[in-house]
């Protein structure tokens, strides 16, 4: 399920200002920093993560044109804010959902699967 343009546009003005502060703090939620591939600028996006050995994997809700996930793709610094720690993240990669739930740690497993965005998966590695 990929959710209508219109929602993830409506969650950019209205809600993830909001978000922002609340979901470095609760589970399988975390607030991406990254570069604006045009801009420069940087952002900070709200998102579902779920934890890997050496890693996150955040679930694609808004589809492969989402701005945030090009962002990524160009390259830059990623940083993932979770717990009030910033963590630095490299090495982006686009999977199918089930390729990358095996990576997923065993406790958030069950909400990984159970979540209803099924296009992609962004894995990311911990940088060393």
């Amino acid at each position: 399920m990929r959710v209508p343009r219109a929602v993830a546009n409506f969650n950019r003005a209205v809600t993830n200002p909001m978000a922002r502060s609340l979901t470095p703090w609760l589970p399988c939620l975390g607030t991406l920093e990254h570069t604006g591939r045009k801009s420069g600028k940087r952002y900070r996006t709200p998102l579902l993560v779920f934890k890997t050995r050496d890693g996150y994997v955040i679930l694609i809700g808004y589809g492969l044109e989402s701005d945030w996930l090009k962002n990524v793709l160009a390259g830059g610094p990623i940083a993932l804010h979770k717990r009030g720690t910033a963590i630095a993240l490299t090495s982006p990669r686009i999977v199918s959902k089930s390729e990358a739930a095996p990576l997923v740690t065993p406790a958030p497993r069950l909400f990984y699967r159970l979540f209803p965005y099924d296009e992609a998966a962004l894995v990311l590695t911990r940088t060393v």
